[in-house]
């Protein structure tokens, strides 16, 4: 049996042991739907929606009810500090009718992510803009600049710096980065290995929501703080368009959240609403989507969302 052959029986028992446990939910319009229980973001959206807001302003208002809240810890302000303890910001917004996309990344001392990747899609010609630039285009938009620093993230930071910058995601550099902090510097070892990467799993969640109203309009978003300890200017899937999130109108919507380091190499949301194009269902495009990345990181551990144009939505997490 081929390899090819192996892979479809591996998806297609996958799928069917999966719609076992996480059946399709109903189709139903309008909906909003995110990858976490962040219940106050979802009301957040669907209250828009329900007092005849857009799809865009669902989202919007959606995802930044949780940089408000500070989801998780790992949405908005105060924390998931890098390795110099500064708190930066990545978000995206999509909207499903006309593919037109505003996002930011590493932003820093603006609270609201999500709308400046808004005003960066309704304000500029560009996509995506990024760190200190993306900062100053913020407050020349009118958004505030505030201290993103918590007394939270602070002492994250510190107990960090206590325990030798244990965890951190440096490699083939010295000093040894697990034991020591740097600064560090390249360093070629004689005998190359390959070491297994232990991730929280709750480092790195993101917000990431679909909205499709009662006329079939859609858009999706992510905001995050990224992952805790990362690298300055490290920047994850969350505001790369068709990892973090994808939506078509004619098609369905997609958003994704685990390590952004691996998902962003396979655009898992574009992956997963091409699927749906072509006719497959909501369980067996977030199946696929992952079961690729799964081919190459065997223990990969992520979630994602799908829903198509008739509201047919599933929620698939810890797959792996």
């Amino acid at each position: 049996m081929s390899r090819f052959e192996k892979d479809r029986m591996f998806t297609l028992l996958l799928v069917y042991l999966l719609t076992l446990v996480f059946p399709l939910g109903h189709a139903s319009l309008p909906l909003v739907i995110n990858t976490w229980p962040f219940k106050n973001a979802t009301f957040t959206a669907w209250s828009v929606l329900q007092s005849g807001g857009s799809v865009l302003n669902a989202v919007e208002k959606g995802c930044a009810c949780c940089e408000t809240e500070q989801c998780d810890g790992t949405v908005g302000y105060g924390g998931s500090p890098d390795e110099t303890g500064e708190t930066t910001l990545d978000a995206m917004i999509m909207n499903g009718d006309t593919m037109e996309v505003g996002a930011v990344a590493d932003l820093r001392r603006i609270k609201n992510a999500i709308g400046v990747a808004r005003a960066v899609m309704e304000h500029t010609e560009h996509t995506l803009l990024v760190g200190e630039s993306a900062s100053v285009f913020a407050e020349n938009m009118g958004f505030i600049a505030e201290d993103l620093t918590t007394n939270k993230s602070l002492n994250i930071f510190s107990q960090w710096l206590k325990g030798n910058c244990q965890p951190n995601y440096r490699k083939c550099v010295s000093p040894d980065p697990s034991e020591y902090c740097g600064p560090y510097r390249p360093h070629v070892p004689l005998l190359r290995t390959t070491l297994e990467r232990q991730t929280n799993i709750h480092s790195h969640d993101t917000i990431g929501m679909i909205v499709i109203d009662q006329n079939g309009h859609m858009a999706a978003g992510t905001s995050t703080n990224g992952l805790t300890h990362k690298v300055p200017g490290r920047v994850g899937d969350s505001p790369i368009i068709g990892a973090g999130a994808y939506v078509d109108s004619s098609a369905g919507g997609a958003a994704a959240t685990g390590d952004g380091d691996v998902m962003m190499r396979f655009l898992p949301s574009y992956l997963a609403v091409e699927l749906m194009r072509a006719g497959a269902d909501p369980t067996a495009a977030c199946v696929s989507a992952i079961s690729r990345i799964k081919r190459h990181h065997s223990e990969f551990f992520g979630a994602i969302i799908c829903a198509n144009t008739t509201g047919h939505y599933v929620f698939l997490r810890g797959i792996c």
